[in-house]
């Protein structure tokens, strides 16, 4: 990929994020609300984040994985992500994540940028599944996703191990043949 792909939806425009974003990206990655399942603690210091914003990059270069800052139209600040990881090109399939800002929750901006980000994946990227695992109190992921036309497969049991504890995690999926863009 030579220049990264921008998404513009309605209100939003999902750019690359780049090491000046860190203390924007350090906002909500420090709320332990936004946090509660992302299976890492919440991030403390600006270094903390520039790890993440280069695993982005590496992710990124080493073709396994984009991830996409969410901003809002006109503004430059992000406020979320959004983006694949874990790509088996062999397979047309990827894993989708995404997290937002507390301060955007309820507004239908995580539903837009999944609806960009799944598009671009199917349309761009000729992927065939998109996957996204959530653990099961996390009700507002697994609406968000059901409302996008994701399925839930089933219940993987003790599938992580994060911040100390075992996780189960539901599998959603989603096939180009199920979406109408």
């Amino acid at each position: 990929m030579k220049t990264f792909p921008i998404l513009e939806t309605n209100r939003l425009v999902l750019r690359n994020i780049e090491k000046n974003d860190a203390k924007s990206v350090l906002k909500y990655l420090s709320d332990v609300e936004v946090m509660k399942y992302y299976g890492l603690e919440p991030y403390q210091t600006v270094e903390d984040v520039l790890e993440e914003i280069s695993w982005y990059q590496s992710i990124l270069n080493e073709n396994t994985g984009i991830r996409w800052g969410i901003t809002l139209k006109g503004e430059n600040e992000l406020i979320g992500s959004c983006g694949f990881l874990n790509i088996v090109v062999q397979h047309y399939r990827t894993d989708i994540g995404f997290e937002l800002s507390k301060d955007y929750w309820g507004k239908g901006i995580a539903s837009e940028a999944l609806e960009a980000v799944t598009k671009y994946g199917f349309e761009q990227m000729n992927l065939q599944r998109i996957q996204a695992l959530i653990e099961p109190p996390n009700i507002r992921s697994q609406k968000l996703v059901e409302k996008q036309g994701f399925l839930k497969e089933g219940l993987l049991r003790k599938y992580e191990y994060t911040c100390g504890k075992f996780d189960d995690l539901y599998m959603y999926s989603l096939l180009k043949e199920d979406c109408e863009f």
